[in-house]
């Protein structure tokens, strides 16, 4: 099968590499979006599946605008691609590129379809405090995720995953997917299933607002938000912003997903009840214990400005914090 590649960050890697390795898989280059400048000395800096690409001396496109560039839309009809595999891209495909390869443009998203249509479906499957994720294979139209669903594969979220957890396995589900989607395409076993419409929701870019914590929500709810949105989610403490890299809910239905010495401080500090965003306890060892609007969340990890990341315990005693402080 000869097949185009369009993809660009990290989540897309492995996927591409399954190609690579592929032996009845012939690929004939990889799209990618430009190069950003990055770090102090504002470099060009390629994407994750350019330096893959290049590694294995691979022809690259990488225009500003896809639909509009039309040296790459001929280059890629002069192709003679069977399949594009697109897998987090970045850019919407037009009409006239979709209709290139001979069976079409296959994407491989991160959720189970219809749940989750856009641009950031892990973090927001996180958020909502779904215990089930997976990938789902799909051949593309022009909206956005909404062409007929191909294969699905499932996985389980834990209590602690981040969304850097999740999307490390994801990417590993996904391209097994693929490849096994590809087989299925080649040899015309495969069905395609429309998406049901009633029951799709969006995954939209996030901003920053998603990231300020409101001390108010309960104890899940921010939890899942800082494990979604890792690791941008920041509060205030003695007027510096800082942000929450790990928590943990003490809440006895979440006692048996939690390590035992995390667990085991539910039945201790079941009675504690503070104003909200104060530190009602400190966890021997652990961190900061904060109120909630529903209940108590322990600080497992934080970073401070300029600082690296650092445990709660090393917060509470590099900064001398007591009981009764407050974080915004």
């Amino acid at each position: 099968m000869r097949v185009v590649f369009f993809g660009t960050p990290q989540f897309a890697v492995p996927t591409l590499e399954a190609l690579i390795n592929h032996p009845q898989i012939e690929l004939l280059g990889v799209v990618t979006q430009p190069d950003k400048r990055r770090g102090r000395g504002s470099q060009l800096i390629p994407s994750p599946v350019k330096k893959i690409a290049l590694a294995h001396n691979l022809p690259v496109w990488q225009p500003k605008s896809i639909k509009k560039h039309r040296p790459t839309l001929t280059q890629l009809a002069q192709t003679a691609a069977d399949v594009f595999v697109v897998i987090a891209y970045g850019q919407i495909l037009s009409s006239e590129i979709l209709n290139m390869p001979r069976l079409g443009c296959v994407n491989v998203h991160g959720s189970i379809l219809p749940q989750y249509r856009g641009a950031a479906p892990i973090q927001w499957s996180i958020y909502n405090g779904d215990r089930l994720s997976g990938i789902t294979t799909m051949l593309m139209d022009e909206g956005m995720d909404t062409g007929p669903m191909l294969l699905k594969a499932y996985t389980e979220i834990g209590l602690l995953d981040n969304s850097q957890d999740l999307a490390l396995t994801l990417a590993n589900l996904g391209a097994e997917l693929l490849i096994e989607t590809l087989r299925q395409l080649a040899e015309g076993t495969i069905t395609p299933t429309p998406q049901d419409n009633t029951q799709a929701n969006y995954a939209p870019l996030l901003q920053k607002s998603d990231y300020l914590l409101d001390w108010s929500k309960s104890a899940l709810a921010l939890h899942n938000q800082i494990r979604a949105f890792f690791p941008n989610c920041y509060t205030y403490w003695r007027d510096k912003e800082i942000k929450i890299l790990a928590t943990a809910p003490l809440l006895t239905e979440c006692s048996q997903e939690l390590p035992e010495k995390i667990s085991q401080l539910i039945p201790q500090f079941s009675n504690l009840k503070g104003e909200t965003g104060t530190i009602v306890a400190i966890a021997k060892g652990l961190g900061p214990i904060i109120q909630t609007g529903e209940g108590l969340l322990l600080l497992r990890e934080i970073q401070l400005p300029g600082k690296r990341p650092q445990s709660g315990i090393d917060f509470i005693n590099g900064n001398r914090l007591e009981q009764g402080e407050k974080i915004f």
